[in-house]
């Protein structure tokens, strides 16, 4: 299979030629966003109020950062478990996010939210994070400073690998996954 290279933000076309399996190497933006942020989020749309951050069409990436070496724009950054976002993902998927990035399944919940909202979950290396951080060039916090590394940070990232575990049809690498074990 090749590598399919992709622009963020993504664009409806885009996000619909994507299927499960298929290997990514991203250039553009992506926004950080963990716990912290997402629960900070949820809490402003519940207010009614506007985020304070645009998000139509953004890829968001679960990252756990660390401290930028010399020369870095940030230290080692490997995703961290998606599931723990998935309370937080529907409303996000309401304000427009097309891609999210972490590692491992996501609820039978959210992967339904995430293809009635034509939007992407992708996954990419755990425990790679020193790798991944050679992919990204430049690091901007956005908003939540006081979060430290569960601010919200804008990533430009170029050639980041991912592959698309769950597509906008319906597609799910994990499950295209277990049906080759059953076949063993």
């Amino acid at each position: 299979m090749h590598t399919r290279q992709m622009h963020t933000p993504f664009h409806t076309e885009d996000i619909l030629s994507l299927k499960a399996g298929d290997n990514l190497l991203l250039s553009g933006v992506m926004y950080t966003a963990r716990d912290a942020a997402h629960q900070r989020w949820a809490e402003t749309l519940e207010k009614g109020l506007p985020l304070p951050v645009g998000l139509a069409g953004q890829t968001l990436y679960y990252m756990g950062p660390s401290p930028a070496p010399p020369g870095r724009a940030v230290g080692a950054c490997g995703p961290t478990t998606s599931r723990r976002m998935d309370r937080y993902t529907l409303p996000l998927l309401k304000q427009g996010i097309k891609a999210m990035i972490g590692k491992g399944e996501r609820s039978p919940e959210t992967k339904r939210d995430i293809e009635n909202y034509g939007a992407v979950y992708l996954v990419t290396l755990g425990g790679a994070g020193a790798l991944l951080a050679g992919r990204v060039k430049k690091v901007e916090t956005i908003c939540y400073p006081e979060l430290m590394a569960e601010a919200v940070m804008r990533l430009e990232v170029e050639d980041f690998p991912a592959i698309c575990a769950y597509d906008a049809r319906g597609g799910d690498i994990f499950s295209l996954q277990t049906a080759r074990y059953r076949r063993i």
